[in-house]
């Protein structure tokens, strides 16, 4: 193993000191089509396009970190040397969970993949978590697509120059987007006459982030960009109140029939109007007030912003934040006891990716066994019993009806009491309970952002995973 990581930071020192030979300093867009079922999937190529400033790292080209549900490769075609490579996750890969895919359905999703533009011929590949192979570890990665690009056929290149349409402004910049973490921040559902609300809201969601460890001390390491994007109407789509409004990005409500889980499926509409700014990561506010947001790891994070009641502002700020361990970490769900739409979405036998949810319970092969103090037992006691009773009668309400938060009240305090635990606050174990799933799966903490409605920071094996990903993009 050391000898591996040894081979693969050479290999990153050579191409950093060799990305002019290799690179320009603009952009390679990679737009394919994902269409599939449960089990079956195919990806073709739609567009290739050269955008604006590459503003990733020049340094750290390739990812390390072994995180995503797909890894995009891109490799020289003359001398197949490795050039660029990162792990992503995608609307697809979750939908495959989905009843939806388990009946049969066959779908087709738009997707993007963004690397600095070759100078030269390259070969660009996708790969898969392959979850039908192996157990007990994380599985391997599977090419599905690959593809030559020539970077000099004007046939295959868009080159078109895009008009930005909507204005831009700086929140935080600490530096060159190349030697940064770039934070684009997006408004879907913001009319003309909301633009102010959208700036507000902008620099409030900026002020959460930062707040909250680890990236309050990061917090030079980031840029942060805001560009106010019009919608024609205010507010997004809501399917099952048949509300329906024209917006710029197309988020809407009721992702994969989850009332709250909202996404957008515009891809190209996305992506064509994000070109404007530099950016490694996407946020999307919404100008509604159902609870609700989304994140896929490197992909992009909403979150709501309109309080259902006076007082509840801090949930939308704990749904910015929690998304955005989703999108910017790959951090992975560690609740349990709420309603999702995913069918096996960890499937038995497979240790998931994510660095905080996992199946196995014993210390010697914990892959947190780092943090874990010498006397703390794996799997961990907590008062399970008691939290699941509470949760399962939280679990009874209408998320929707209007009398939901005052009956939610007493029920929440007291399941978050439970997580106050002197014994086990702070420390790191293996706590039963994790990833959409009740029995064995684990988590890190008794608490964490990740896990419970309850304004407390990320746990030291999810911070610890945060700064590896800023290790990574600011150089």
């Amino acid at each position: 193993m050391k000898t591996l990581v040894l081979m693969v930071l050479f290999v990153s020192l050579s191409l950093a000191q060799d990305y002019d030979t290799y690179f320009t300093r603009t952009t390679m867009r990679v737009d394919y089509y994902h269409i599939g079922t449960k089990g079956q999937e195919q990806i073709t190529l739609d567009k290739v396009y050269e955008e604006n400033v590459w503003p990733g790292s020049r340094v750290n080209l390739l990812d390390t970190l072994n995180l995503g549900d797909c890894l995009v490769k891109v490799s020289d075609l003359q001398t197949n040397t490795l050039l660029y490579s990162r792990g992503y996750s995608t609307v697809f890969g979750e939908w495959q969970t989905t009843d939806e895919a388990l009946n049969g359905t066959w779908r087709t999703f738009q997707e993007t993949v963004r690397f600095p533009f070759p100078k030269r011929k390259v070969i660009v590949s996708i790969s898969r978590r392959d979850k039908f192979v192996g157990a007990g570890e994380v599985i391997a990665f599977r090419e599905i697509f690959s593809a030559v690009i020539n970077p000099a056929d004007p046939t295959v290149v868009n080159r078109e120059r895009r008009k930005n349409k909507f204005a831009l402004f700086d929140i935080m910049i600490n530096g060159p987007a190349e030697n940064k973490v770039d934070i684009l921040i997006l408004g879907d559902g913001y009319a003309a006459a909301d633009m102010e609300k959208f700036r507000t809201d902008a620099t409030h969601f900026t002020d959460q982030l930062f707040s909250t460890q680890p990236f309050k001390k990061h917090k030079q390491d980031f840029n942060v960009r805001a560009m106010e994007v019009i919608s024609d109407d205010s507010g997004i789509d809501i399917p099952d109140k048949n509300v329906w409004k024209k917006t710029a990005l197309g988020t809407m409500y009721n992702t994969f029939g989850s009332a709250r889980y909202v996404l957008t499926e515009e891809n190209r509409a996305l992506r064509d109007i994000a070109d404007a700014a530099p950016y490694d990561f996407l946020t999307i506010l919404v100008n509604d007030n159902r609870y609700g947001g989304g994140g896929i790891f490197n992909l992009y994070t909403t979150c709501f912003t309109k309080p259902a009641k006076a007082g509840q502002e801090w949930e939308m700020d704990y749904v910015y934040v929690h998304e955005f361990g989703h999108c910017f970490g790959g951090l992975g769900d560690e609740y349990y006891s709420s309603q999702v739409s995913y069918v096996d979405f960890y499937p038995k036998g497979v240790e998931p990716w994510e660095p905080n949810v996992t199946r196995t319970n014993t210390k010697e092969n914990l892959k947190w066994r780092s943090f874990v103090h010498s006397d703390t037992p794996i799997p961990t006691p907590w008062k399970k019993a008691a939290y699941d009773s509470i949760e399962a009668l939280r679990g009874k309400l209408d998320r929707l009806a209007p009398e939901y938060y005052d009956r939610r009240a007493g029920l929440l305090k007291s399941s978050n009491d439970i997580l106050k635990d002197p014994q086990w606050v702070g420390r790191v174990g293996a706590f039963e309970g994790s990833g959409y799933t009740s029995k064995e799966m684990y988590r890190p903490a008794l608490d964490c952002k990740m896990f419970a409605l309850n304004p407390v920071d990320f746990d030291p094996v999810c911070a610890a995973a945060i700064e590896r990903m800023i290790e990574l993009y600011a150089t």
